[in-house]
């Protein structure tokens, strides 16, 4: 329970870039619903999560790196902190939780839909490189907080439930927080 209540830092563990799609080959990205139902079973969420989460470290890493923006490169080393952190407590949560659904043993890999995005990325530099990482930290942010509040309503195991419980509000001033930074990038 103790860990649950120090989720904060997973707060955007479930940043849904599956939910983002290139589409007819196109460099554009747009969204497809990750929650269609009213309902996210456990193997959803737990399969999700972690994919998600290391998404936005490697995401957030090159924007470290690559972004000439103070703003962007803050957001970034916040996500890295936060996702290191909530991949531990996610861990630990699902460990304690009465679920049997499970995640590779030896991490996440990238789906195809994420490493296509995080290749865009590596391709981006300058204002473009910015615009692409924060419109996909925006819709990965949507996606999230659906994602979350779906599973906290409707989960089955006790457990990932409080967990997502415990972290949609954090969720929120994620996407909150990268709201006003594509909003000061507008400009």
């Amino acid at each position: 329970m103790k860990t649950l209540l120090t989720a904060t830092a997973a707060a955007l563990l479930a940043c849904a870039p599956a939910a983002l799609a290139q589409t007819n080959g196109t460099k554009s990205t747009e969204v497809a619903p990750l929650v269609a139902d009213s309902k996210v079973d456990t193997q959803t969420f737990v399969t999700t999560v972690p994919n998600a989460n290391a998404f936005e470290i490697q995401s957030s890493k090159l924007a470290e790196q690559k972004s000439a923006s103070a703003g962007v490169k803050a957001f970034a080393g916040q996500m890295i902190k936060d996702h290191t952190k909530a991949g531990e407590d996610f861990k630990t949560a699902l460990s304690q939780g009465q679920t049997t659904a499970s995640i590779k043993p030896a991490g996440p890999a990238l789906q195809p839909k994420e490493q296509r995005m995080l290749d865009e990325l590596k391709g981006a530099s300058g204002k473009d490189f910015d615009t692409k990482y924060i419109m996909m930290q925006t819709e990965a942010h949507k996606q999230a907080v659906a994602l979350f509040s779906t599973y906290a309503k409707s989960g089955d195991d006790p457990t990932m439930k409080e967990f997502a419980k415990k972290t949609l509000p954090v969720l929120k001033m994620h996407e909150k927080h990268v709201k006003e930074l594509a909003a000061a990038h507008q400009g």
